[in-house]
């Protein structure tokens, strides 16, 4: 078969990715309704289980079950590690303060990146790129304003939820060329799910209505289309052409705030999710540049 051109393709990508950030979002905004109700430890054990059951289902369709076997069982560990610190830390956040306050700071992960990236990865990193991490962190202390009573136990957890998911994105990287796309995503789905099992108070446990199954099973679903979105997007151009598009979110995340729960973001936390947008798109595309220049 004749690949297409990237520029042939970006029409093509642009609207998996949409589709991968459409799936996120309707994952958080599921998530956000959900937690009102229920316990979080209950709301990971569902929407993981749900999520794990499609994806084996899908499975056939992204190289078999026999792609999800692997000689580096060490790493998959690691990065469970990492999924378990993103998913409960990210949804404790996200039960806790306004969807699109939870959201900019999970945006935070591509400029944590770009520091690990120089420490594990040994990539260079120019001036301009590390000035436009210091400008995004900025971002966020402009959005806590530490001393204002803005920074909680809530604003804390997502951005340990950042840092790990921009760990789990390291050791993707380390894991790319000899594990598939399915165990990538298979295994950080799995250790969520098996500290919910390990951790679930029956006590606590609350018998989901037929509303709440819906909800359950849209997060799962949504979660899927995620994967595939994103997976097939950056499958097929490059990263520096696709990523800003992924801040749509941010958007979106703003008027269903609005919409669903009244949520109205402060001028700060406008001003912090400009700040680090701008310093995320710089970053990828200084990255791209480099990548031309060598």
């Amino acid at each position: 078969m004749t690949h297409l051109s990237e520029q042939e393709n970006v029409p093509r990508a642009a609207a998996w990715l949409v589709l991968g950030v459409a799936g996120g979002l309707g994952l958080d905004l599921c998530a956000k309704q959900i937690l009102q109700a229920y316990p979080l430890v209950q709301f990971v054990l569902l929407r993981s289980g749900i999520a794990m059951l499609i994806m084996l289902a899908l499975a056939p369709r992204f190289g078999g079950y026999e792609t999800l076997r692997s000689k580096e069982i060490g790493w998959h560990v690691v990065r469970t590690l990492f999924a378990i610190g993103a998913m409960y830390g990210f949804f404790y956040g996200l039960a806790r303060m306004p969807l699109v306050n939870a959201l900019t700071l999970g945006y935070t992960a591509p400029l944590i990146m770009t520091v690990l990236a120089s420490i594990f990865l040994d990539e260079t990193i120019g001036w301009r790129r590390w000035t436009a991490v210091s400008v995004g962190f900025a971002g966020v202390l402009i959005i806590l304003r530490p001393g204002s009573g803005e920074f909680s136990i809530a604003a804390a957890a997502v951005l340990i939820a950042a840092f790990c998911y921009a760990c789990q994105a390291i050791t993707a990287r380390r894991l790319s060329a000899t594990e598939s796309t399915l165990a990538l995503s298979f295994y950080v789905v799995v250790g969520p799910l098996a500290v919910a099992l390990a951790i679930i108070d029956t006590d606590t446990w609350l018998s989901p209505d037929p509303a709440g199954w819906v909800l359950f099973c849209a997060a799962a679903v949504a979660s899927i289309i995620a994967w595939v979105g994103f997976v097939n997007g950056y499958r097929a151009v490059s990263p520096a052409t696709l990523a800003p598009l992924e801040y749509i979110a941010l958007v979106g995340g703003a008027v269903a705030g609005f919409l669903i729960w009244d949520e109205v973001p402060d001028r700060w936390v406008i001003m912090g999710a400009l700040i680090i947008i701008s310093s995320g798109v710089f970053v990828v595309y200084r990255s791209e540049a480099r990548k031309a220049e060598i």
